[in-house]
């Protein structure tokens, strides 16, 4: 794209994302770098990367769900003690029966919360199945202009299937420049790409992109159960890196947005206050916010 439209070739670039593509932005970018270091064509101008809410590691990652669950008051003092002292801190890979119990009792309490947002009621699965039939219908235009059908959607995540209505939609291609023929049917989530997961761990990555010089912004909401602000914490304090602006809130306007931490080899990590995952879809004005200041090197 950058070869047809050399012009922006000088703009900035940020390789961003959130999620399971926190397993693929690191990596992305140290690609990239290494592509700039041999001099080959086009030569990005690389700043950063952004990763929120980012999938990064299955052991961190995990072991930091029960303990905020914990925190968030959502499993007792006793259930939480009882699963730490039988797996000793590490719930990702259980080592005897009694880590094993002690972590399905928690999981009793807590299946039936949203893994999205631990305040969004959850979404059944009979949210998606009967509002996708409908796309085979004909009518996905009125249901795109409908109140009453957009009314219905109480779960945000069900809010995707809104997203392959407005993609597949033929004046919305049209307006976005998308040239005829070269797509069939879009879907957010390509179940049926044939796909091969090779990266287990995204922490080296981050390890390597430290000595690069690059500038880091890494974001959690804090109301995610899944990717939680607690694993996202444990692997950076894993790159060893020296705090250079400790703890402390970050505003927007004169409310408390998050809270925020700066590290060396400039990487930022922030917190989203009340957002979920991932952050953007619950707070875009903080989000934007965030985005802008870090940026613009500002402080948050």
């Amino acid at each position: 794209w950058l070869q047809d439209h050399p012009r922006f070739l000088s703009n900035p670039l940020y390789i961003a994302g959130d999620s399971y593509s926190g397993l693929i932005i690191p990596g992305l970018t140290l690609e990239i770098d290494r592509s700039i270091e041999l001099g080959e064509k086009p030569l990005f101008n690389l700043k950063g990367y952004i990763a929120g809410n980012p999938v990064t590691d299955s052991q961190f990652d995990t072991d930091g769900q029960i303990p905020y669950l914990h925190g968030m008051g959502l499993v007792s003092d006793e259930l939480y003690e009882n699963a730490r002292g039988n797996c000793g801190g590490k719930y990702s890979a259980p080592s005897n029966a009694a880590c094993t119990e002690a972590i399905q009792a928690i999981k009793n309490c807590t299946r039936d919360l949203s893994g999205q947002h631990i305040l969004e009621p959850a979404c059944p699965d009979v949210v998606w199945s009967t509002k996708t039939v409908a796309l085979a219908d004909g009518i996905s235009r009125v249901m795109l202009e409908s109140a009453e059908f957009l009314s219905g959607f109480k779960c945000p995540e069900a809010e995707y299937v809104l997203s392959d209505i407005w993609g597949n939609d033929a004046t919305i291609q049209e307006s976005l420049g998308v040239r005829k023929g070269t797509i069939g049917e879009w879907r957010r989530f390509n179940h049926g790409l044939s796909y091969t997961e090779d990266i287990q761990s995204a922490v080296e990555y981050h390890s390597r992109l430290a000595t690069k010089g690059y500038a880091a912004l890494i974001y959690s909401g804090d109301h995610d159960p899944s990717i939680t602000h607690v694993g996202t914490q444990a692997w950076i304090r894993h790159l060893n890196l020296t705090i250079v602006d400790d703890w402390r809130p970050w505003y927007v306007g004169d409310q408390v947005a998050g809270f925020t931490r700066r590290y060396s080899s400039n990487l930022t990590f922030a917190t989203v206050k009340g957002a979920g995952h991932i952050a953007p879809l619950y707070r875009p004005l903080e989000c934007q916010t965030m985005f802008r200041r870090w940026m613009s090197q500002d402080p948050l």
